[in-house]
């Protein structure tokens, strides 16, 4: 796919997040790798009104080369290009209900949620919750690109859900599954749950192998 095409997929994929209310106002951000440089939303952009030719053309370190101001949480993508070479996307969200999990204080900061369904375990697999910082903090992408090499969705305490993806579509596929799995998780919360076994977990990965 060619530049002129990713920045178009970027405001198909934005606007539609942002209409299904899966992140509000100006919150979430898109990237897509380009080469050896990164198309990002701008900073403060709505993910539903979106322009093709003002998404933010950064290089590797971050540096814009046209378009608006990135996004201020370009670094979480950055982190993620650096330390996962599979990465072709990455998408961030404010859902709310992944915010909600992200909000929980007895969840497993290893894995926060159950494996309750195969598709969850397919697109998701283990989701670490990566400690609070403040937003715009630098250690959050060093503690971002530590779990990144592991794991392609990670999520950020009190934040929100930051996935990678081997293209925008597949990033985009994946933090869905984790949104729906965060609702249904909360929705039987405190009830007795009926996990996938090791035993089916493991033959869904054999299967269905994650890059």
């Amino acid at each position: 796919m060619n530049e002129a095409e990713l920045r178009e997929q970027i405001v198909r994929f934005g606007r539609s997040l942002f209409e299904r209310g899966l992140t509000p106002g100006n919150s979430g951000n898109l990237s897509a790798r380009v080469g050896e440089r990164y198309l990002m939303t701008p900073t403060n952009s709505c993910l539903g009104t979106l322009e093709a030719q003002r998404l933010s053309l950064v290089d590797r370190q971050g540096r814009l080369l046209s378009g608006d101001p990135p996004t201020r949480e370009n670094f979480l993508h950055l982190a993620f290009y650096d330390q996962r070479p599979s990465a072709n996307a990455v998408v961030h969200l404010h859902s709310v209900h992944a915010v909600a999990v992200s909000c929980l204080a007895d969840v497993d900061p290893q894995d926060v949620m159950p494996p309750i369904t195969p598709y969850y375990v397919v697109r998701v697999g283990r989701l670490p919750l990566i400690p609070y910082y403040p937003p715009g903090d630098i250690e959050l992408a060093r503690a971002v690109g530590l779990l990144a090499p592991s794991f392609s969705a990670l999520l950020l305490a009190n934040h929100g859900p930051v996935v990678a993806g081997t293209s925008l579509e597949a990033a985009v596929n994946t933090i869905e599954e984790l949104e729906a799995t965060a609702r249904l998780f909360l929705l039987v919360r405190g009830e007795k749950v009926r996990r996938l076994t090791a035993e089916q977990i493991e033959e869904l990965r054999r299967r269905y192998p994650q890059p």
